[in-house]
């Protein structure tokens, strides 16, 4: 809430130095209530989804629940070593597949240990179904199935370096899984060197490889110690420089490497541990090459999935900017392609993604905050209609959107004078009859803004009905001191003075 003094609006330093520090604070408010709880996901690779035992695709095979006689009795006949050992473990996978069989399979004693003793053996066919019956184990909801997979993980981790692309791909998607699950697994694979594996692994020239490697390391980014025990393991390796070059491979590699790391680096940018790393490593240019690609794509027939990539590099850059200590990330944003290239993606998603269009106006918000030379740009580029035709939508599109307006009105009489031109009052009369006291706040803050600069919109603001939109706020608590201050101040016949007026008219935007 404004301070009678502050209400006053009077255009001295201290003033609109409070007006900054009340604003970064709303921004602070919006951008932790904008992180979504980041979530975490297993997934199961399952080639009885792609092809049953009539070369069907597309047919998942349903196995009924196995009993623990059942269990004991294939797991005697699998170490006779009959030539029916690989049909064995293939029951064994597919009774499995059943929460009831997992729980029962990790309560017989010996059981884990005979299954690892498959899994290391030197036949490359019995090995690849135990690992199948070790993953679907991993897939398993219980925390206590992932506990018992524990004595497997070394061996998984030696496995990443095999020859066997679908092997190693299986073993990748298999420790995703355990780390998910478990505190203990995560606790045991860090000093076993998952770091330093998935560092080697990080350059095999395999896409399936890739990307459940960027599977198992967006696991491990997300879990809650992360911060203090992982990502300064991460920091220190190889991995951020191919992460990067990753990303920024022009998919090449396929949509799903890119999602992948641009996840992860995602993650590790929400830690705060070292951002000024990643900046030296080239992370800005990189992310901002990229998005430009993206939207010279949005012309195109393929689209499809892009969004799963633009989100996290809309995050990845918003969250730098906003750091304190990253001033010098945005010396490094000095192209204005960017901006256009978040108002194609905020046009084209707007019906189908529209959560884009928050992520878009949350890095565009950052952008303009205190830095004249993109708000030039949004002026000169002839932004503002686009920006304007956004107010209408959801609360959190519409609070985001003033927020921008707001950034360039702070900037003085020139900003105001052009946000003028391009009709913003009657776009602001419209989200002043809204009800929502959030949105209602910050449309007073923008008007305040415009009047404090450009003391001359007063008399269009009036003769808009706009005295009237104010009072329907009066008697609202949390409004009428902001109400009463705005028609104090600026609506009384004498509020615009001829001399505020001749400095708005000769103001000129500075070069951008």
């Amino acid at each position: 809430m404004w301070s009678r003094r502050s209400s006053r609006y009077r255009p001295d330093a201290s003033g609109l130095e409070e007006l900054r520090g009340r604003r970064r604070e709303q921004e602070s408010a919006l951008r932790k209530a904008r992180r979504q709880q980041q979530l975490v996901s297993k997934r199961l690779l399952r080639e009885d989804s792609l092809v049953n035992g009539d070369g069907q695709a597309g047919v998942d095979i349903a196995a009924e629940p196995l009993s623990e006689q059942e269990i004991l009795q294939l797991l005697r006949d699998v170490q006779r070593g009959t030539e029916e050992r690989k049909t064995l473990l293939s029951r064994l996978r597919q009774g499995l597949q059943q929460k009831e069989t997992q729980q029962k399979f990790v309560r017989l004693e010996g059981s884990m240990r005979v299954l690892i003793g498959l899994f290391t053996s030197s036949l490359a066919n019995i090995q690849m179904e135990a690992a199948r019956c070790l993953h679907e184990l991993s897939h398993s909801s219980d925390p206590t199935v992932a506990e018992a997979c524990l004595p497997a993980t070394s061996y998984l981790l030696t496995y990443l370096s095999g020859h066997s692309v679908e092997f190693t791909e299986l073993c990748l998607y298999t420790l995703g899984n355990l780390a998910v699950e478990s505190d203990a697994v995560r606790k045991q694979l860090l000093p076993q060197g998952i770091i330093p594996a998935l560092a080697s692994c990080i350059q095999s020239p395999h896409v399936a490889v890739l990307e459940g490697l960027g599977y198992v390391l967006s696991q491990l980014l997300q879990a809650r110690e992360a911060p203090t025990k992982i990502i300064p393991l991460v920091l220190d390796s190889v991995l951020p420089q191919h992460m990067l070059r990753l990303v920024s491979s022009n998919l090449e590699l396929g949509m799903g490497v890119a999602v992948e790391f641009s996840w992860c680096l995602h993650y590790i940018v929400c830690s705060h541990v070292n951002n000024m790393l990643l900046i030296s490593q080239g992370i800005v240019s990189t992310l901002v090459l990229l998005l430009l690609e993206l939207a010279s794509m949005m012309s195109k027939a393929v689209t499809e999935g892009l969004e799963l990539l633009i989100c996290p590099l809309l995050r990845c850059l918003s969250n730098l900017l906003a750091e304190d200590e990253t001033e010098g990330c945005k010396v490094q944003i000095q192209d204005e392609r960017l901006l256009v290239a978040l108002f194609l993606f905020m046009q084209y998603f707007l019906q189908q993604h529209p959560f884009l269009v928050q992520e878009c106006l949350w890095l565009l918000n950052n952008l303009t905050a205190d830095e004249s030379i993109f708000c030039s740009a949004v002026l000169t580029l002839d932004l503002i209609p686009a920006l304007l035709q956004l107010l209408p939508c959801s609360r959190m599109v519409t609070l985001l959107a003033l927020t921008v307006l707001c950034n360039i009105a702070e900037k003085g009489p020139a900003y105001c004078h052009q946000l003028h031109q391009k009709a913003v009052l009657p776009s602001l009369l419209s989200t002043l009859a809204l009800s929502d006291g959030q949105v209602v706040g910050q449309s007073l803050e923008l008007l305040h803004l415009l009047l404090l600069h450009l003391p001359e919109a007063a008399d269009d603001f009036l003769s808009q009905a706009g005295l009237q939109a104010l009072e329907q706020h009066q008697d609202n608590p949390q409004l009428q001191e902001r109400v009463r201050a705005l028609r104090e101040t600026y609506l009384q016949p004498a509020a615009a003075s001829p001399i505020s007026r001749a400095s708005a008219s000769a103001a000129v935007l500075p070069s951008s």
